[in-house]
């Protein structure tokens, strides 16, 4: 598949839940909106969002349990510090403002969510790219958040993770009828955190 001319390929992923009847998701930027697409097995494009807010990072689809936003696709914004939620049928809502630094190569940057098989010793995992030249240099590494605190945050089937680039300050977001936030870690302040949060249970 193919992006019109001049767009920036800002996102990427699945729809393992349907909503968005399985495709793959891209969002592209250009002249300072973003468009989502919706790509079939067979490459065919579907525009689900377009004059939508800025949008970069890494994305995901939210499960049914998220409250309000159930079945949306979550996408950061790492120059205003919000994260959005984009609908199956075009619509895109704000779901929270992070409250944390933000700025490009700043701002909120990778989202995942936690899976119900994630058990007590469960860990996540982030890339730290290295980048010099950015506010922060990174390391060209993977970052943990190790058992002892995925216990301690007392993270749930179903909440959302989201780190920041600049410093991989980490919240977790519960959402009801209303969303809630909280602060579960930060990362090295050199860190510069790049593309999804992967979940891997204890085995």
């Amino acid at each position: 598949a193919s992006l019109p001319a001049g767009a920036f390929p800002s996102g990427i992923a699945i729809d393992r839940v349907g909503s968005f009847r399985h495709r793959l998701l891209v969002t592209a930027t250009a002249a300072g909106k973003s468009t989502l697409h919706a790509f079939d097995c067979r490459g065919r494009d579907r525009v689900i969002a377009s004059g939508a807010p800025t949008v970069e990072g890494g994305l995901a689809v939210a499960p049914r349990t998220f409250g309000r936003f159930g079945g949306a696709l979550i996408a950061p914004d790492e120059v205003s510090g919000r994260i959005w939620a984009f609908g199956p049928g075009g619509r895109t809502r704000l779901v929270v403002n992070s409250g944390l630094p933000a700025g490009g190569d700043i701002g909120v940057e990778a989202v995942g969510f936690v899976p119900r098989s994630l058990g007590r010793r469960g860990v996540a995992y982030l890339a730290d790219l290295g980048s010099p030249g950015s506010p922060t240099s990174g390391s060209d590494s993977l970052l943990v958040l190790p058992a002892a605190t995925v216990t301690r945050a007392r993270l749930r089937a179903g909440e959302l993770v989201v780190a920041t680039e600049g410093g991989a300050k980490t919240l977790a977001v519960r959402c009801g009828r209303v969303c809630a936030i909280r602060r579960i870690a930060d990362g090295p302040a050199t860190a510069h955190a790049e593309g999804h949060i992967t979940f891997v249970p204890h085995r």
